[in-house]
């Protein structure tokens, strides 16, 4: 079993994104999730789960129970692991009363009694003792995230607009469209390009089309600065210029009312339009909006999996749906 350290405060949002590496994630505390199987090259594009480790032992959220637990694990199933190793421990999301330095220090103590040799600056290995709620979830760390979000905010872009979705978000929707390496994804709105960045991150190759020629120039300049394999040409959402089935999947954040120029349709019209269009040529989507467009997505044949509400702030909430 592996356990899963989740990011961000909608434990079932991330939870369903590090599905795509982890397909069988569950949550099972405050900012935990449990899984049987784990991909740690896929967990390495995650948003919002930060790091998944080797379960070695689950007990109540004490130190001495903890301590107890990890003793008796090692005692029942001894490792083979060689070199250092190092305890960290979590008070996750402040859940707990637990003090972390006493807990690392009496975990590590149960490591030096096993034969384990300690270093806290660069270890071989790393035990995670997770206190959430009531539990405690201890073990060896197996793979984590790349923390790179902030080398691309939309303000540093070659091109940037107001509106720009930020890269933490429009990775975490990639992901929940289970977008793979070899991919061909498409974003038929793609704005200033930023889920196509994403995708394209993630070994896919991006596909993109707006109907404003400013942004078709933009998308391909920011594009042009994290890639060199893409496709981005100016086009109308509810009639794109591609074969049917010809993408994998699609993504994309729809107009929201109170911001978008709409030249052409009737915002309803147009978000209808698009995903009928998106279901021609695609099989999977997911589609972000300051509004919830189940009705328009069911009508155009698509089946909603999933559907989440995540609020920016007072007056605006993105509505994320996953469409199959």
């Amino acid at each position: 079993m592996f356990v899963l350290e989740l990011g961000g405060d909608d434990d079932a949002f991330a939870a369903a994104e590090a599905r795509a590496a982890a397909p069988d994630a569950d949550v099972v505390a405050p900012g935990v999730a449990t899984a049987s199987s784990l991909d740690a090259d896929r967990f390495r594009g995650l948003a919002y789960a930060h790091r998944a480790g080797e379960h070695v032992a689950t007990a109540d959220a004490d130190t001495a129970a903890a301590a107890d637990a990890l003793r008796a694990a090692i005692q029942d199933s001894p490792t083979d692991r060689d070199g250092t190793v190092a305890v960290r421990a979590r008070n996750v999301r402040n859940t707990t009363d637990v003090d972390t330095q006493a807990a690392e220090r009496e975990l590590g103590g149960v490591l030096v009694d096993a034969g384990f040799a300690v270093d806290l600056d660069d270890p071989d290995h790393e035990l995670r003792a997770l206190f959430s709620g009531d539990s405690c979830f201890v073990a060896w760390l197996a793979a984590e995230s790349v923390r790179d979000y902030g080398d691309r905010k939309p303000t540093d872009r070659p091109f940037f607009q107001p509106g720009s979705m930020d890269p933490l978000l429009a990775r975490a929707v990639c992901n929940l469209a289970r977008v793979e390496a070899g991919d061909r994804v498409l974003d038929p709105m793609c704005g200033t390009g930023g889920v196509l960045i994403e995708a394209g991150l993630l070994g896919a190759r991006p596909v993109g089309t707006d109907a404003q020629a400013k942004m078709v120039s933009g998308a391909r300049q920011n594009l042009a600065h994290f890639l060199d394999d893409f496709e981005v040409a100016r086009a109308d959402a509810t009639s794109l210029p591609l074969g049917d089935d010809s993408v994998t999947a699609a993504v994309f954040d729809a107009p929201y009312g109170r911001q978008s120029k709409i030249e052409t349709h009737d915002l309803a019209d147009l978000v209808g339009g698009a995903l009928a269009e998106v279901r021609r040529v695609a099989d999977r989507c997911v589609l972000v909006a300051d509004r919830d467009w189940r009705e328009e997505a069911e009508a155009a044949g698509w089946t909603v999996e999933s559907r989440f509400e995540r609020r920016v702030h007072r007056s605006l909430v993105r509505y994320v749906l996953v469409l199959s």
